[in-house]
Parts: C-alpha cells; structure tokens; sequence
C-alpha cells in the first residue's frame, strides 16, 4: 500500500452492466444506479420486497423477544442480530418506539410485531404454541452450554441493568443463563441475544445458502 492510499473501499456494486436481467425481483433504480447496500451477494439488485419474500421461505422456526421499558439501545442490535440468524420476528413488548440505529436498516428485511404488554405478548406465545424462554443470569437459571433450546421457542430478553422483569420471569416456562467468567455481573442484551441465537443454530440449523 502506497502513502496516502485509501484503505477504505465503496460497499456493494454499480450500476448493472449490460442487457438488464428479466425477472420481477429485479429493482430498476438499484439496477440503473447501483447497489450500495449492506445486503449478501446472492441479494443485489433485488428490490426489498423480494428479499423479504425470499427469506420467509427458509426463516427458522424460533422467535426473539426483548423489554422495551426504558428505549434499550441494545434493541437495534438483537434486531440486527435476529436478521443475520433468520429469526422468525421479533418482539417488541412494551413502549411502541424502539432505537433504531443499531438495527443498520436490517429491520427492514425482518419482521418486527409490538405488543403494549407483557401480558399480550404471553397470550400472543400461548396462541402459537410457542413456549417462552427467558436468557437471564437469575438464581435458578440453568447454564444455556448445557441444554439444547427447543426448536419451536421463543427467547425472551430484559432490559440492560434490570433484566427480565418479574412478569416476563413468571411468564417463561425455562430460564438459560449464559456463563461468564470475568468480573461483570451481566452482558448486555444485544450481546445475550447474538449468544442465544447462534446457541439455536448451531443446534438446529444446517449451513448458510452459498
């Protein structure tokens, strides 16, 4: 690398080259002006509303849910980190307005639903069938490394600094706490649920589409 050479370089494509593609997946403007955004390769030039279809036919069959009673910023990132491991939707339960930066704009491409109350929320779970499991360094919480999550769950997490709130603990038919071994009484949310998540994975989910 020579002085002064930019080690940055532009995310995504250019404009398309060439004859343009048939097929209504396309987006004409990304098309004629490029594809700057932060989207896999296999996804470029597409229009959102495909990549959003595309991705309900092989989302996985867990859901994450998280507190929204003090505008957590940890939420953006369970949100992105719920896009990169394909959750099924996120749950907002709480307070309707939600930090948005750290999602990076993947809230775009994944399903976010809102319930007012934690009481909504658990007889949204009840409806589906969908047993809740809260992620939570609580006494009687069993060590996540040592269980296999359900494949059918949704994960539950609190707020940064309190946690779970009592409703949401009594709500939860299991409670994981993840191991730490440093000085810290607690990782935050956004942290938790990347853990969680893959956990998750790594019990169900085959590899990644090339």
């Amino acid at each position: 690398m020579t002085a002064g050479e930019d080690i940055f370089t532009e995310v995504g494509v250019g404009p398309w080259m060439g004859e343009r593609p048939a097929g209504e997946h396309w987006d004409p403007e990304l098309l004629e002006q490029g594809d700057r955004r932060n989207v896999v390769d296999r996804y470029r030039y597409w229009s959102r509303e495909a990549v959003v279809a595309d991705l309900d036919t092989r989302r996985h069959d867990f859901h994450v849910a998280i507190e929204n009673w003090q505008h957590d910023f940890n939420i953006g990132t369970v949100v992105r980190n719920a896009n990169a491991f394909l959750a099924a939707e996120v749950h907002i339960v709480g307070q309707r307005r939600w930090n948005r930066r750290g999602a990076m704009v993947t809230d775009r491409y994944q399903h976010v639903r809102h319930h007012p109350a934690i009481e909504d929320f658990v007889a949204w779970a009840a409806g589906e069938d969908l047993p809740v499991i809260g992620i939570d360094n609580l006494p009687g919480s069993r060590p996540m490394e040592t269980v296999t999550l359900p494949r059918r769950c949704v994960l539950l997490f609190g707020q940064e600094g309190p946690g779970l709130s009592d409703p949401a603990r009594a709500a939860c038919t299991q409670l994981f706490s993840i191991a730490q071994y440093g000085s810290t009484r607690s990782i935050n949310a956004g942290v938790a649920s990347g853990i969680a998540m893959h956990a998750w994975i790594r019990a169900h989910a085959g590899p990644p589409p090339a």
